[in-house]
């Protein structure tokens, strides 16, 4: 337990922004979520839709410092892939 007002305010700082964080990270986690899912059923719409929405809150949470900019930069590279392993055929089909 903290000793002195500092400490104590500090601790009270503390807490808060572990509960924003903790907001913020499950957002992005629930965003990540549902890009990967819309990739594995095949859906190029929705795919391209929840990849946007993704991406917004991953730069939103590396903006606030919730993540660091490269896990979020990591995460954005893998969800690509895995859009272009899946619709790679027909992104080339149609151009």
């Amino acid at each position: 337990m903290p000793n002195t007002r500092s400490a104590l305010k500090e601790l009270r700082k503390a807490e808060r922004r572990r509960q924003r964080n903790r907001a913020i990270r499950t957002r992005v986690r629930t965003f990540v979520k549902y890009a990967r899912q819309a990739i594995a059923q095949a859906d190029l719409e929705a795919a391209k839709k929840a990849i946007q929405e993704a991406y917004r809150e991953l730069d939103r949470a590396a903006r606030k410092g919730v993540i660091h900019r490269n896990t979020a930069a990591r995460l954005k590279s893998r969800l690509m892939q895995q859009f272009h392993r899946t619709f790679g055929q027909v992104q080339a089909a149609a151009s």
